[in-house]
């Protein structure tokens, strides 16, 4: 069994400069993130984007690989996929084809996406149906550009469309377009009563990524070690299914935001922590991981 590679999303660093999140990320001992787009970060809307220039020179300086874009997309923000009315849903398709363009501009070759939520005063149908045609316009001209989309589910506080591990399965069906994946977000799976293997047991290798967050005390998105879960148990899991994709760290809490290199570093000493440990069990460990934590302890790899 393979032990997945950790990745961090910027989305905790809201108040520090990109700039900021990148040396925290590299000093840290990161090697893969997850692009948020948030505005102060980079500016993505129906109508252009910010230049990736700096993201790209960023990710050079610091030898971090973009393995996700994440782009903004949840009430209250304007990029609703299950939006009503022609003009709203020719200025989200402009969206996302922007930030697919995004990804393909720096080499990503994935990008994030929800259902999109219904309003509470009409039928969750006509919102789910609108969800799937829009989901399929997605998914074709990402094609195009040769990038995959990951969906995950939302809590039933943010959309009442796809909540679960089989509501997951039932959106990828019907939007039925092969480079829809699923991605399992451990908030929403804890919200929902479910679990990795349940997820697995319905999705299987259609799981390409993971929001690896720890949840507890009324909270679903915290840094390891912050909350109940028993997220060794949980990389466990995702081993044991032969998953390949990355674990990353959605860390977003208030209570990190004036400090978030904190939870940083966290998460990536509880990561090194118990893969060290997998390591003198006998799991592998992939060429990259066995590098770092061999430099860490001021050793040479001969791998």
């Amino acid at each position: 069994m393979v032990v997945p590679e950790l990745s961090l999303m910027n989305i905790n660093h809201r108040y520090y400069s990109i700039e900021t999140f990148f040396k925290a990320a590299g000093e840290a001992g990161y090697r893969n993130i997850e692009l948020w787009t948030g505005s102060m970060h980079l500016y993505v809307d129906c109508h252009e984007h910010d230049s990736v220039d700096k993201i790209r020179d960023l990710a050079a300086q610091y030898g971090i690989k973009i393995v996700c874009v994440c782009p903004e997309q949840n009430n209250p923000k304007p990029w609703n996929v299950a939006v009503r009315g022609e003009a709203g849903q020719k200025r989200i398709f402009s969206y996302f084809k922007n930030v697919i363009d995004v990804a393909v501009e720096l080499g990503v070759p994935q990008i994030l996406v929800t259902s999109g939520w219904a309003y509470l005063d009409e039928p969750a149908e006509d919102a789910w149906a609108r969800s799937v045609a829009m989901l399929r316009s997605v998914c074709d001209y990402a094609d195009t550009r040769g990038i995959r989309v990951a969906l995950e589910a939302l809590q039933p506080s943010e959309s009442v469309l796809v909540n679960t591990a089989q509501d997951v399965a039932r959106i990828l069906e019907a939007v039925d377009r092969p480079n829809l994946k699923a991605c399992i977000d451990f908030g929403a799976m804890e919200v929902a009563g479910d679990t990795i293997d349940g997820y697995f047991e319905v999705l299987g290798d259609k799981i390409v990524h993971t929001h690896f967050v720890d949840v507890g005390g009324g909270t679903t998105h915290l840094a390891w070690g912050d909350g109940e879960r028993d997220m060794r148990a949980d990389l466990e899991a995702l081993m044991r299914h032969g998953y390949t994709g990355y674990v990353s760290a959605e860390t977003c809490d208030g209570r990190y935001y004036q400090d978030p290199s904190k939870a940083t570093t966290q998460v990536i000493e509880m990561y090194r922590r118990v893969t060290a440990e997998m390591h003198n069990r006998g799991f592998m460990l992939n060429h990259k991981t066995i590098q770092k934590l061999m430099g860490d302890l001021g050793l040479k790899s001969k791998i």
